[in-house]
């Protein structure tokens, strides 16, 4: 297997918010031992989406969980740009979907224990057409078997329909949202739209909280509030 390096000089992992990831991933431990794979999305680009993965990813696997994180924003991937890969080219996830290479060629163990990453490969002609090919299903159902946790990075649900796609071959899914940024009848729009995909919405994480003017004591709130499914009123 090789392995890709996660670039530290980018603010994807964050050092000083990691009492709030810790927070998250015990929630996340708390949903039962049946919540295994996990679709993330947010309403729209830029409010934290992937940054909130890979450490939540990078938390369990600091708890002793064996993590799979996979991107799955195989449209405008963040991620891409925080690996620096060991020996040559990356083959990721539209590589082994669209035939070209052996699921064991797009696993890549990273300098974080028990983390492992299925970069998201090469922007695929048709995206969505690669998600709803039954093998991405068939690997999931693989996954489960062997990993603890499947957390899955989704393009957002506001811009495509993907995230919802995805959601339905998982056994749960999330919506981080930006704190002030998105109006109520959005975020009710996408949680509404992971709901109707049949994957039980587990709840939302509130990203970017500006201390200056709130009460939580940090840049951000990471956790999954209210009931799980609760949707968001006006």
């Amino acid at each position: 297997m090789k392995k890709i390096h996660i670039n530290y000089n980018t603010n994807i992992i964050v050092k000083d918010l990691s009492e709030h990831y810790n927070a998250l991933a015990t929630n996340i431990q708390f949903l039962g031992k049946d919540i295994k794979t996990i679709a993330f999305s947010s309403v729209q680009p830029n409010e934290g989406k992937s940054t909130v993965t890979i450490n939540l990813s990078k938390a369990l696997s600091e708890l002793g969980y064996k993590v799979l994180l996979i991107d799955a924003d195989t449209r405008k991937s963040v991620l891409a740009n925080r690996f620096r890969v060991e020996g040559g080219k990356i083959e990721g996830l539209t590589s082994y979907l669209s035939g070209n290479t052996e699921i064991e060629n797009i696993l890549y163990s990273t300098d974080i224990p028990n983390l492992t990453i299925i970069p998201a490969g090469k922007v695929p002609p048709s995206p969505l057409s690669l998600i709803q090919n039954p093998n991405f299903e068939l690997m999931l159902n693989a996954f489960r078997k062997y990993y603890d946790y499947v957390i899955i990075d989704t393009p957002p649900i506001g811009a495509v329909i993907d995230a919802a796609i995805i959601a339905q071959k998982c056994d749960g899914s999330v919506l981080i949202t930006e704190s002030g940024a998105i109006k109520r009848k959005f975020v009710k729009k996408a949680i509404e739209q992971l709901e109707s995909s049949g994957s039980r919405f587990l709840g939302s994480v509130l990203n970017k909280v500006d201390i200056e003017s709130s009460h939580y004591g940090a840049y951000g709130a990471y956790g999954v509030y209210g009931k799980y499914g609760e949707r968001v009123e006006d």
